[in-house]
């Protein structure tokens, strides 16, 4: 027979185009499964993506406080022994008092230890999640931490 014929053998392209016509129009449910199981996957990856951002904002949040916290406790200082010795120390009440002020001030909750060398602020915090909580994560806790010392400024004339 010719290659016309009733016996031909298909082309390339005539397979491609039958297989791709049965694969379009054939109702087996895989392509459903599929594009659920992406959307979920895209969904997952997403929820990822902006609530991680969004709770290391938050992070970056709860640290500057934290550290501008142990800087306004870091300003108590002892006066009595400044003026006696030259000593740098902390009065720790006062300063303890003043990071917990200026913590109350920025709407943060934290722990303050102060001593007469130094103030640590700790401030922690939940972040609520947007996506996350498509699969059960509603919140993320984050939190931060700041010391300060008192140190000596600039004792030189300046021209």
């Amino acid at each position: 027979m010719s290659r016309h014929g009733r016996h031909a053998r298909p082309t390339w392209w005539d397979r491609v185009r039958t297989w791709w016509r049965g694969w379009w129009t054939r109702e087996e449910g895989r392509v459903t499964a599929f594009v659920v199981t992406l959307v979920l996957a895209v969904l997952a990856l997403a929820g990822l993506a902006l609530d991680g951002g969004l709770a290391l904002a938050a992070q970056v949040r709860a640290a500057g406080q934290a550290q501008s916290a142990a800087r306004a406790g870091a300003q108590a200082l002892d006066l009595a022994a400044f003026r006696d010795d030259g000593a740098l120390r902390l009065h720790p009440a006062r300063a303890a008092a003043d990071a917990h002020d200026h913590l109350d001030h920025v709407g943060a909750t934290g722990v303050v230890s102060a001593s007469e060398a130094e103030v640590t602020v700790t401030v922690t915090a939940s972040h609520r999640t947007q996506l996350l909580s498509l699969i059960g994560i509603s919140e993320l806790a984050v939190g931060g931490e700041g010391t300060a010392r008192p140190e000596r400024g600039d004792t030189a004339l300046q021209p």
